[in-house]
């Protein structure tokens, strides 16, 4: 029998577990959007040309019978547990980045089923157990080192078996030459920013890359460009500043009396991990992989060793530890009694990079108030209590703005969300402020309160006849009268009209729309709108 190197790992890879994890994803049509965006689609879907990335419409538009479900990273999270303790049952250690990605050494598994090439079918079995397989489409890929399994993952998912990369660096090289450039950010956490500086040089593959000579790439990109050219070489070394912690970091909690309810367990995580987060940045640093330990009275355990290369600050340790005590506790057979002792160790840390305040003054104290007060409601009340604002892509106030739950998001470093999901698998994030503006978005400000119900209403010119817009985007008269609410106003200033036509080349499937903003002799700020040929108040600038 084969032994497994030291360094071999196995990746495992749902790429649309968000949609499995809505239940019925099997035979139906069905995407799972975040920000109007397609983020993951059952088979049936992809097969009807849904892609990841596409907008909610286009979806619709592709395939009309297609079901839209809105993003939960509870339910991905809750839904998962089932499938980690499958896995569990093979492999003692398991490492779970998000709900559809695991990491786990081979040589234990791997000898236990007698080689590495029995191993992705015992996991298939095991799978197997819960659900057709063709329905999970999970891909496994092993490979020497994170970085390699994780692409060799994503290759087994699109080619539908696993995919078993020769050990070495120098042959792990020749396996990873052929891929392009973007799995060192989406697995590995390179910079875009490098990447797109590669690619402008004319270096679209890993083995181009690969091939420069590593001084040269050390002197022309950084540490962090020889990071990304070990990985390309086939080396895996541990990220840099990335160190293993003293044992003295480790947070336990014995509790006197048994609990079996998950909130109080919760509510306990979170002074555990207010904890270790303050105990991590009085040495200045934050963990990356973090192992939470649970045990019941009946002698229950339940571990998971959690990976974020980012690092875990302290609400995605809260969030990790819910996900896996409430995935526990709803699993059959799974918890039996009263948990007695909770343990946050962390196995990996790395260097704190920090923040860059803004220029005048950065956080206020009242930021920091809000944070904590959000923080209490959190742990009391549960993920969904507590709604901030996040930017999203859209030409209408309305698409421009969503709430989302603060759980998802880092309050101690910014009050309101500015990342728009990626349009490639893997669920990254790019910054706002590098994707350039919607064509047809208004002009700043933004108003102050959006309608949810936009309010009807009629724009009159001065002899009391309706305003309308032309098919050149110009007004037919000047607006002189706005009747809404059971009132009259006389406008005395207006702006636009700003003209938005969508899907005009598809017949039956356009819309024309066109906003304006209006300032009546009461000192209101108006934004109205023009759909199918009646007006409505969409928004209040004051």
């Amino acid at each position: 029998m084969p032994r497994a190197a030291a360094n071999r790992l196995v990746t495992m890879w749902w790429p649309h577990w968000q949609a499995t994890a809505t239940g019925f994803a099997g035979d139906l049509p069905v995407a799972v959007v975040r920000a109007h965006r397609v983020v993951a689609a059952s088979r049936p879907a992809r097969d009807a040309g849904v892609l990841l990335g596409i907008r909610r419409r286009e979806a619709q538009a592709r395939c009309p019978a297609v079901q839209i479900v809105e993003h939960d990273v509870e339910r991905d999270a809750r839904r998962f547990e089932p499938v980690a303790r499958a896995i569990g049952a093979l492999v003692p250690r398991l490492e779970v980045t998000e709900p559809g990605l695991v990491t786990f050494a081979v040589r234990g598994p791997a000898r236990y089923v007698g080689g590495e090439e029995r191993l992705p079918g015992r996991l298939v079995e095991l799978l197997g157990q819960l659900g057709p397989i063709d329905q999970l489409g999970v891909g496994i890929g092993v490979a020497d080192g994170r970085f390699a399994s994780g692409v060799a993952a994503r290759q087994a998912a699109s080619i539908g078996r696993a995919v078993i990369m020769p050990s070495g660096v120098a042959a792990t090289a020749r396996a990873l030459a052929g891929f392009p450039l973007r799995p060192l950010h989406d697995i590995a956490g390179v910079p875009t920013d490098l990447l797109d500086l590669l690619a402008r040089l004319g270096l679209v593959r890993l083995g181009q890359f690969a091939a420069l000579p590593g001084s040269d790439v050390l002197a022309r990109f950084g540490t962090v460009g020889a990071f990304a050219h070990r990985l390309a070489g086939g080396a895996d070394p541990r990220s840099p500043n990335c160190v293993e912690p003293p044992p003295e970091l480790t947070v336990t909690r014995r509790l006197d009396e048994p609990v079996a309810d998950v909130q109080p367990l919760v509510f306990i995580a979170k002074q555990m991990a207010a904890d270790l987060h303050t105990a991590l940045a009085a040495r200045g640093e934050v963990a990356v992989r973090l192992a939470v330990e649970a045990e019941t009275e009946h002698d229950e355990r339940c571990e998971r060793v959690w990976y974020r290369p980012e690092g875990l600050n302290q609400a995605a340790i809260v969030d990790r530890v819910r996900w896996q005590l409430d995935g526990w506790a709803r699993t059959p057979g799974g918890l039996t009694g009263g948990v007695v002792l909770l343990r946050l160790v962390p196995v990996e840390t790395r260097a704190e990079s920090g923040r860059q305040l803004g220029f005048w003054g950065g956080q206020s104290e009242a930021d920091a108030w809000a944070a904590r007060a959000a923080a209490r409601l959190l742990g009391v009340f549960g993920a969904d209590a507590v709604m901030v604002p996040e930017r999203r892509g859209g030409r209408t106030p309305s698409a421009a703005v969503g709430l989302v739950s603060a759980a998802m998001i880092d309050l101690g470093e910014r009050s309101a969300v500015s990342t728009l999901p990626a349009a490639l698998v893997g669920g990254r994030s790019e910054p706002a402020g590098r994707l350039p503006p919607w064509p047809g978005r208004l002009p700043a400000p933004s108003p102050a309160t959006v309608l949810t119900d936009p309010c009807q209403c009629r724009l009159l010119d001065a002899d009391d006849r309706s305003v309308g817009v032309t098919g050149r985007g110009v007004m037919t008269a000047a607006p002189r009268t706005i009747e809404y609410g059971g009132s009259r106003r006389r406008v005395v200033a207006w702006a636009g009209p700003w003209p938005v036509e969508e899907r005009w080349w598809e017949p039956g499937g356009g819309r024309r729309q066109a906003r304006c903003q209006l300032v009546t002799d009461g000192g209101e700020a108006l934004l109205v709108v023009l759909d199918g040929g009646e007006w409505a108040v969409e928004a209040i600038y004051s």
